[in-house]
């Protein structure tokens, strides 16, 4: 994918959660580029909460993977687990000049999206901004790092920071890409099994045998991030440690609120990356195997 900063493009977003929502709202405010949102529900307006300012934008939502044809770019916000129910949609949007952006957790976005996009280049973004979904006609978005999104160091991610330009959401090349995404991946293996399976906000994470077990996972996972190559510090389980104690105690995850909700949860994207790969390197992950048995038991007596 070529791309310039003036260039028009077709670009379609799957999912109208708070963090597609927020990327379709901000995207068709900047007018720069002709936006579809695909979702389940048809919608003609959105208002959209962005950093600075409240803006209602007329959106173009369609509801039928039908009357999808390929397009320049495809934003994938669903979360991990919804990737097959996405797949009629990656195969109409899809074409040999798309790329798909990932916008999900975990670190095998590629492998994840291959047999649905028909050859399309995936180009893995981590989401460090807040979007939230107040109403399905209604999300607003906010700034919780110095960037909101982190890309490979590439051309394609030269050509997605091009496609934001003219919207508030701030993309960053990063050469550490791997270690990024590693980093937020023992953050979430963490946070969200423990408040899900507890059904617990945040403070539970400071009971000392809440530490113990999470101690265990973030070791585990560390050593597996060693061997994937990601350069983190020797330090890492312990800093990661320090800094899930300093989130709010009110504070909830997305598993924890999926699972209060009865929706499927995103046990494979997270703990279970950590598990494949620490089969792949032959490192014993006892702690998180038993952590993503928990969870895939608990997924697997939800909806959808």
């Amino acid at each position: 994918m070529t791309s310039t900063a003036s260039s028009r493009q077709r670009v379609a977003v799957i999912g109208l959660g708070g963090i597609g929502g927020a990327a379709a709202g901000a995207l068709t405010h900047a007018g720069r580029h002709d936006v579809i949102a695909c979702g389940r529900r048809p919608l003609e307006r959105m208002r959209v909460d962005l950093p600075d300012e409240s803006v209602e934008v007329a959106m173009t939502v369609l509801t039928d993977p039908a009357d999808a044809s390929p397009v320049d770019w495809v934003l994938l916000t669903t979360k991990a687990q919804d990737t097959d129910g996405a797949g009629a949609w990656l195969r109409a949007l899809c074409g040999p000049d798309t790329t798909v952006a990932v916008m999900q957790n975990g670190i095998d976005h590629a492998e994840r999206i291959a047999s649905y996009a028909g050859g399309a280049e995936a180009l893995p973004v981590i989401v460090y901004y807040n979007g939230e979904r107040i109403a399905d006609d209604h999300v607003r978005m906010r700034h919780i790092s110095d960037a909101d999104i982190a890309l490979p160091d590439t051309d394609t991610a030269q050509a997605f920071i091009d496609l934001l330009e003219g919207t508030p959401i701030q993309a960053v090349r990063a050469p550490d890409f791997t270690a990024r995404q590693w980093q937020k991946l023992l953050i979430n293996i963490v946070v969200n099994p423990v408040t899900a399976l507890t059904r617990q906000r945040q403070g539970v994470l400071q009971r000392e045998d809440i530490q113990t077990l999470t101690t265990a996972l973030l070791e585990e996972a560390a050593a597996v991030a060693e061997a994937e190559g990601a350069g983190l510090p020797a330090s890492v389980a312990a800093d990661t440690q320090r800094l899930v104690l300093t989130f709010p105690h009110d504070a909830g995850s997305s598993m924890y609120f999926d699972a209060l909700a009865g929706r499927r949860l995103e046990a494979e994207a997270l703990t279970g990356a950590v598990v494949r790969a620490g089969a792949r390197h032959g490192i014993p992950t006892p702690m998180n195997g038993a952590m993503l048995a928990l969870l895939r038991a608990l997924s697997d007596g939800m909806g959808t």
